[in-house]
């Protein structure tokens, strides 16, 4: 990785969890559907990072979140299997056709459709990890399903919007 990766790296956490923070997180709709943001941070990683360096960014990202949201860890452990996942969900994708050679994970480099269900499956792993953690409670499992769906679709719209006005 050059330095201007690095420092675009760096800018984009910045700006992500700022936003996530300070803006996203009174965003709410029907007290179902939250908007987690700052999940893009790792999402957008580049494919040539090792497990362990992107496993060990999603827990700072993570722990970040989890101070500011007072949630005790429930954010990081679910960021961290998010990017544990990942690579799994790179090689299935690549092995379907869905992109080759240096992966960029951006809508403009992977298309819409293949960035959409790269975006869909991890956001899918990271809600469900969170609010099944959050429920606490096998009884709780419905409305916790409920919230995983429409959690999941409205951070995939949002992380596909901001990537479409982008440039990048």
């Amino acid at each position: 990785m050059t330095l201007r990766e690095i420092l675009n790296i760096v800018f984009l956490f910045v700006l992500y969890l700022s936003l996530q923070i300070l803006i996203v997180r009174n965003l709410v709709l029907f007290d179902v559907a939250f908007c987690f943001m700052y999940v893009a941070c790792i999402l957008l990683l580049p494919a040539e990072m090792s497990l362990s360096a992107t496993l060990l960014t999603a827990f700072v990202v993570g722990i970040i979140v989890d101070t500011f949201y007072n949630t005790l860890g429930m954010h990081a452990a679910a960021t961290v299997l998010m990017a544990y996942v990942r690579p799994m969900v790179v090689r299935f994708q690549a092995a379907r056709g869905g992109f080759d050679g240096r992966i960029i994970f951006s809508i403009h480099e992977m298309g819409s459709l293949n960035f959409f269900n790269y975006v869909v499956i991890l956001t899918f792993v990271h809600h469900f990890t969170l609010f099944l953690i959050e429920a606490n409670n096998i009884f709780l499992f419905l409305p916790a399903l409920v919230k995983i769906v429409a959690s999941t679709l409205f951070t995939s719209v949002t992380i596909m919007l901001v990537q479409y006005f982008s440039r990048n």
